[in-house]
């Protein structure tokens, strides 16, 4: 699961070490109806993930270019579809916006320090590769746990490509110091994160919590599981 050749280990921070709580739709629900808008946290669910692949498309149409502003245009189109007949869009918009860039919107996954330690007293080198922007540099501070990636993030909206992108993945093995096949990613998004990284060169392990893609032989059901993995390798 993690090849001897491997110095370094980049994770993926939404979905694979950060998760919205309480849940997004919940959130986006609550600020809706401060603004006078009742719509149940499962409408917002729906068009949420409607909207938030229409952004993908298109970016894959774009060559998975991006940019801050770019991920603020996208987050404004989210919130939009997502709460439809809003009165005030914008003020929704960057409520919402806001409240995602605090670490209090945000827990990380309860083994994360526990994996780290292990994986650092391994010799590995740590770090976070994110289809995100400049927010999540403020989400990590707030979390003691995720301090040995410090100095070693890759956000999409910095680097200027999204996920799958290999110029992301380059940035990856840079901010690593390593050569590709000797950076391990670690990701919940097969498109993105493992895909991803195995186009551009990468080992690649996909956390697979639901048991989706049992056609993927690189795959856990948690992170810890990566370190026992690692004791029968």
């Amino acid at each position: 699961m993690i090849p001897r050749t491997v110095r370094a280990v980049f994770f993926d921070a939404v979905g694979t070490l950060l998760f919205p709580d309480p849940p997004a739709p919940l959130i986006y629900a609550e600020a809706a109806r401060r603004q006078g808008l009742t719509i149940s946290a499962e409408d917002v669910r729906s068009r949420f993930l409607a909207a938030f692949r229409a952004e993908e498309a298109a970016d894959r149409l774009a060559g998975w270019v991006t940019s801050e502003a770019r991920e603020v245009a996208r987050w404004q189109r989210i919130v939009a579809e997502s709460l439809p007949g809003v009165p005030d869009p914008d003020g929704c918009f960057r409520e919402l916006f806001d409240h995602f860039a605090r670490p209090v919107a945000w827990r990380v996954d309860p083994h994360a320090e526990a994996v780290f330690a292990k994986l650092l007293v391994s010799g590995l080198v740590l770090g976070i590769g994110s289809n995100y922007d400049s927010r999540l540099n403020s989400v990590l501070e707030g979390f003691p746990d995720l301090a040995p990636m410090r100095g070693r993030v890759a956000v999409s909206a910095a680097v200027g490509f999204r996920k799958p992108a290999r110029e992301f993945f380059r940035e990856v093995v840079r901010l690593a110091c390593c050569e590709p096949w000797e950076v391990l990613f670690v990701g919940d998004d097969l498109d993105n994160d493992y895909e991803g990284a195995t186009a551009a060169g990468l080992h690649a392990v996909l956390l697979d919590e639901r048991g989706r893609h049992s056609t993927v032989a690189n795959r856990v059901p948690s992170l810890v599981e990566l370190l026992r993995r690692r004791r029968e390798s």
